[in-house]
């Protein structure tokens, strides 16, 4: 699963000599795991006694001790400022271009042009002839696991196009990091949660926050149908922009999903699997509503997907996914000896339903199969045979 890393740009643009002017991209590639709230939090520690006189699009969390300075005020004199993003309805004078998301990024395959940020801000107490020094200790923190950053290296520069493309400018000093939260592949990556705030769910016999339903309805000559359920068993959750990622080799061939968004991802190292991304529909189902006493929040739909003959089976659990992810966190499948299984030989004009549901839970993982239909199928084959004086 190619599934790339999160970049943070940093472009200089000279000023005066004690001040320069720095335009900050944080750029999510996550193909799946997008930033959600409380958004993004970026730290870092400048290498002299820089200060920010001024941002727009970002702010400082603190200003901290600014006494030196006895007329104007920088917005920030710490050493090893905080930076968080502006909401959406910030005041015009202190936006920027690319910013006020309120620190939320989309993932890359869901909305590339909301998977990125920026902001702007005026670096001060700058030592004569330098446009200013790369800052270290990096940190990217947010909702989940957070990302451990890699040091800051020079780039290219990067040139800009003014008075309608008829001139071209240069910044002094490009420069960027990357950050990555695990592995590069889908095979690989599991991530930890974290119990700080843990959830309150209605209590079931499985105690998770999220479940997957996986319903394999019909079984036609050509195609195969699929009915795919997100339940929300979380009393104080909504979850909003949600996504799910299958692994199946069905997606292999021509599929068609009727409720959610859907798209194939690129895979690495995943032999034989192919992997699609789901998400809600704007305005329709993109939040999973929490769940109240009476019932559950859920999303749904059905997917169809076209036959490979050389292939298809319902023989050994093949109709049920590989592996599910939920927001990039990682679901604990059922084992494949639970799996529902076609008895062998005998048959019945009352279609066997197959279902598998596998679920998410910060600690404890449980799963359930249902397979009433083996009743339903036995009792029906033994009654033909009854009749035909085969049994007693």
């Amino acid at each position: 699963m190619a599934d790339r890393k999160l970049n943070t740009s940093n472009i200089l643009r000279g000023g005066l000599m004690s001040l320069s002017v720095a335009r900050v991209t944080i750029q999510n590639y996550y193909q799946y795991r997008h930033v959600e709230k409380p958004g993004w939090n970026l730290g870092f520690t400048w290498t002299k006694n820089e200060v920010i006189w001024s941002m727009s699009g970002a702010f400082a969390t603190q200003q901290g001790n600014c006494s030196s300075f006895k007329s104007d005020k920088p917005h920030c004199c710490l050493m090893d400022p905080s930076i968080v993003d502006l909401t959406p309805d910030a005041a015009p004078e202190n936006r920027s271009e690319g910013c006020c998301h309120s620190g939320i990024l989309a993932a890359w395959a869901i909305n590339p042009l909301k998977s990125f940020s920026s902001f702007e801000m005026r670096v001060g107490n700058l030592e004569r002839n330098t446009s200013g020094y790369k800052p270290s200790n990096l940190t990217l923190m947010g909702p989940g696991p957070g990302y451990t950053c890699g040091p800051v290296v020079d780039t290219d520069p990067t040139i800009s196009s003014t008075i309608g493309g008829r001139r071209e400018e240069q910044v002094y000093r490009p420069c960027m990091f990357m950050l990555n939260s695990g592995g590069d592949t889908l095979s690989e990556w599991i991530p930890s949660y974290t119990l700080a705030n843990p959830d309150i769910v209605q209590c079931t016999a499985h105690m998770c926050p999220l479940r997957v339903h996986w319903h394999v309805m019909r079984n036609y000559r050509d195609h195969w149908r699929v009915k795919l359920t997100i339940s929300n068993y979380n009393y104080r959750r909504n979850y909003t922009d949600w996504n799910v990622l299958v692994q199946h080799p069905g997606f292999s061939q021509a599929v068609r999903t009727y409720s959610f968004n859907s798209t194939l991802l690129p895979t690495v190292g995943i032999p034989e699997d192919d992997v699609a991304l789901f998400w809600g529909l704007e305005y329709y189902n993109e939040n999973i509503l929490q769940a109240d006493e009476k019932d559950v929040g859920s999303v749904t739909t059905e997917i169809l997907f076209n036959k490979d003959l050389n292939s298809f089976t319902f023989s050994n659990g093949w109709a049920f996914p590989r592996r599910i992810y939920i927001n990039g966190e990682n679901c604990e499948m059922p084992l494949p000896d639970t799996f529902p299984m076609l008895p062998n030989g005998g048959f019945t004009r009352e279609k066997p339903t197959r279902v598998i549901k596998t679920a998410l839970h910060p600690s404890v993982v449980s799963y359930g199969v249902v397979a009433n239909w083996k009743k339903k199928f036995a009792a029906s084959t033994k009654s033909k045979l009854e009749r035909l004086g085969r049994v007693r």
